[in-house]
């Protein structure tokens, strides 16, 4: 019932300049297969994948063995995306744009939690990208939105005033 709602909102909303529909595909144990990750990749135009998630979207796809790189760029133009984003927890991440690919490591911090990081991330880049910021801009804002969510207890935390403003 949800997956058909969901569906039935994304096929709805129009497409453009400005509009962002977000796949972060969020593999959960046994609860998906290739037919659902396909539409949903279809409906959207941005990704967000991580690494072991990745991997089990390379091999569904039949891109077992490639490079990281192959993957995501094959995703992107297979899918019509317009924005691809991987993260690999503390080995950084990647954003994939038709026109660049911009690549980030992960800061140092002490660690006090990861729950929200990857949720926190996605915000970040997607509230920046539309606000003007280039790829490279907007990945730079949620690997440091990211980063500071990890060093607090918990999901919600108000952030510091240099990591809102713009």
């Amino acid at each position: 019932m949800s997956r058909n709602t969901i569906r039935q909102f994304l096929q709805t909303m129009p497409d453009g300049d400005g509009r962002l529909k977000i796949f972060d595909i969020n593999l959960r144990q046994a609860f998906y297969c290739k037919e659902v990750i396909e539409v949903s990749m279809r409906l959207c135009n941005v990704m967000k994948i991580n690494d072991e998630e990745l991997k089990v979207v390379a091999d569904m796809f039949g891109c077992n063995g490639s490079d990281c790189r192959e993957v995501c760029r094959k995703l992107l133009d297979d899918f019509s995306l317009q924005v691809l984003i991987l993260t690999c927890g503390a080995d950084g991440s990647k954003v994939f744009a038709r026109d660049c690919v911009s690549e980030l490591g992960t800061p140092r911090v002490t660690v006090a939690d990861t729950v929200g990081a990857g949720d926190s991330f996605t915000a970040a880049f997607t509230a920046s990208y539309l606000r003007g910021m280039t790829v490279a801009e907007a990945h730079n804002r949620a690997v440091q939105v990211s980063a500071y969510v990890c060093t607090q207890n918990g999901a919600m935390q108000q952030l510091p005033q240099e990591l809102i403003g713009i």
